[in-house]
């Protein structure tokens, strides 16, 4: 029998690992509503098709809170980051494609320094050869059998016809692919570029644990599912003290040094919540990269991803530019020269006291962040949003959690670009509280708590059970899973990752 069905939690006064270090305190947990049904389009607002709701008067209130006795250094931090833009964007759009690291699956034992530098300031990375190419082929076609037996799949309403993403979480190929030894080992080396010098923090990079995302089917021609720029991971959340704040994630920038700031540090991430209004989509796992598994042989403008590789930057200016407003406004009439003027350091001022309004630019309750040539014009998105480069079936495409991220506008290739959504989680209280509930929508055949709610898989035929997976994957995968105990022995890890790991035992009762 599978583990968790017939073990009993462990009892804390047994295992000392289970007691409090000093400088941790108890966690508590929020209950969850049921998701409403819907698809990938309730995520965005530009998908949707609603308006953006204009934003209550608190947020005012909290802006003012966040800069309130920082306001020169901001002011001279704007400057600064501006400044740097300039030539980092150039820097990017001339490179394109070329920016990306890349490294072979075979060399992440022993992976260069150039490519561990690069990632870090980049934010995305291809693992080349994650999986043999013909397997991951065979997970497309998998895929294709698994919809063509069961014509109810819901996909993305906007596409009646040729829908794009698929409501789909638990199909052969996602559970195989999840659970596939070299997935899960090019996760763990993922997780370890991030890294804590707290020794007590409450996280785990010695395994993964599974996130049950989508799929994504997208044909030649497509444009309509042209998701723009944007970020996942919540929006408002960034700059609410119940949100990134409860773990002071962005402090450095709010207090004019953004270039203290670490997006790879994770211990502040532990404690932070990124979805405070239960959105459709948003996501409350602490996905430390987003990332997807390849299933067909995909170029630039062939239905693929664009990314901002500038993490540090791009994350400063998102987070600075609701507090910044013009002098003089752009004027269209002229639209080279003022441009130029527009965006010169001197034509824009730190707002502050009264003049504080409410805008946080793309960002919507519930939704994901949503960025804009108008509403971020520094960042130079319509030049730095770059194409990954070729991607052959079996290639790992990963980006860290505040990376800006786009897909073709449209589909310009001539096959299909098919791809199953695979983040990289670690494992902390909230991770394992969420694989708990996860794991039941898996036994179910219903959607993971995180999307949109419906009988999603209930009635279809062929679905996965855990004998299916078991039969699939190893202990690694089962673990991954919430099926089997995560490992306490063998793995080096920290103190608070030992206890991260025994926490997410007893929340899984195994």
């Amino acid at each position: 029998m599978i583990a968790y069905m017939n073990s009993t939690l462990r009892a804390t006064a047994a295992n000392p690992l289970l007691k409090e270090p000093q400088s941790i305190r108890p966690r508590t947990t929020r209950a969850r509503a049921p998701k409403k049904e819907g698809d990938i389009s309730s995520v965005f607002v530009s998908l949707s098709g609603a308006a953006p709701t204009p934003l209550a008067d608190r947020f005012a209130a909290i802006k003012r809170q966040l800069i309130t006795g920082h306001e020169d250094a901001i002011r001279a931090s704007w400057q600064r980051l501006l400044e740097r833009l300039i030539v980092e964007n150039a820097e990017i759009a001339q490179q394109g494609p070329g920016i990306i690291p890349q490294i072979d699956f075979s060399n992440l034992s022993n992976p260069s320094q150039d490519f561990l530098q690069a990632v870090k300031k980049r934010g995305v990375a291809v693992v080349r050869g994650v999986v043999p190419e013909s397997e991951a082929r065979g997970y497309k076609t998998l895929v294709d059998e698994y919809i063509k037996t069961n014509p109810g799949t819901k996909g993305m309403l906007v596409l009646i016809t040729n829908p794009a993403v698929f409501e789909l979480y638990w199909s052969p190929s996602q559970v195989r692919a999840r659970a596939h030894p070299n997935l899960i080992s090019a996760q763990r080396f993922l997780m370890n570029l991030w890294h804590s010098d707290n020794e007590e923090a409450l996280i785990s990079t010695s395994q993964p644990l599974s996130y049950a995302d989508r799929v994504r089917i997208r044909q030649p021609g497509d444009s309509d599912f042209a998701l723009g720029p944007h970020i996942d991971g919540g929006s408002l959340e960034r700059w609410e003290p119940e949100g990134y704040g409860l773990g002071s994630v962005y402090d450095k920038i709010w207090q004019g040094e953004w270039e203290n700031y670490n997006p790879w540090e994770p211990t502040s991430r532990v404690s932070a919540v990124s979805d405070l209004y239960n959105g459709g989509g948003a996501c409350s796992m602490f996905r430390m990269f987003q990332g997807w598994l390849s299933m067909s042989s995909t170029g630039p403008k062939e239905g693929t991803l664009l990314v901002n590789p500038l993490l540090q930057l791009s994350t400063a200016y998102l987070l600075l530019r609701p507090f910044f407003a013009p002098i003089k406004q752009l004027d269209t009439s002229n639209s080279s020269e003022s441009m130029t003027e527009y965006l010169r350091g001197d034509n824009w001022t730190l707002q502050t006291g009264k003049e504080i309004t409410s805008d946080l630019q793309g960002a919507n309750p519930g939704q994901a962040q949503e960025l804009s040539q108008v509403l971020h014009p520094h960042l130079d998105l319509a030049r730095t949003m770059v194409h990954i480069p070729q991607i052959k079936a079996g290639d790992y495409v990963v980006w860290h959690c505040d990376t800006i991220h786009a897909v073709d506008k449209i589909h310009e290739g001539k096959s299909d670009s098919s791809v199953l959504y695979i983040p990289v989680c670690p494992v902390t209280e909230t991770n394992a509280e969420y694989l708990a509930r996860q794991r039941d929508a898996f036994l179910s055949g219903l959607p993971g708590p995180d999307f949109p709610g419906g009988k999603g898989e209930s009635e279809h035929i062929g679905r996965p059970t855990i004998d299916y997976l078991s039969k699939h994957a190893q202990k690694e995968g089962m673990q991954a899973m919430g099926l089997e105990s995560l490992s306490t022995t063998g793995r080096e890890d920290t103190f608070g990752g030992k206890i991260a790991i025994e926490r997410a035992n007893a929340i899984l009762a195994l």
